[in-house]
């Protein structure tokens, strides 16, 4: 498999109910996992970029979080609605999305 051109984490961590940390399984992760999954399909994207789900990688309980490397971009409170702009706009485009950046107390 040739090197990525970039790699999209999304965490579908799983906690239990009320858990101090959260869990971004609670805040519909598995529904943003799926349409990223069906996002790449859709535009062929697989082989140059990687997507891979991932446990916790950072705030939890303002998920759903989404990483891209090699730009080293967190996104919090990930929905469904936002993986297109995401995919287009920064996967594609290189351009981050703004309105989703995590806070920087949290990356």
């Amino acid at each position: 498999m040739p090197k990525p051109t970039r790699h999209v984490l999304v965490c579908t961590q799983m906690r239990p109910p009320n858990h101090p940390r959260g869990a971004c399984a609670h805040r519909d992760a598995g529904a943003v996992m799926n349409r990223f999954a069906e996002a790449f399909q859709a535009r062929g994207l697989w082989g140059s970029y990687l997507l891979s789900q991932t446990s916790c990688i950072g705030p939890c309980d303002a998920g759903t979080n989404v990483l891209v490397y090699p730009d080293n971009v967190l996104y919090s409170g990930v929905g469904t609605a936002d993986v297109d702009e995401i995919i287009e706009a920064h996967v594609l485009g290189g351009q981050p999305v703004e309105r989703l950046l995590a806070a920087p107390q949290n990356w």
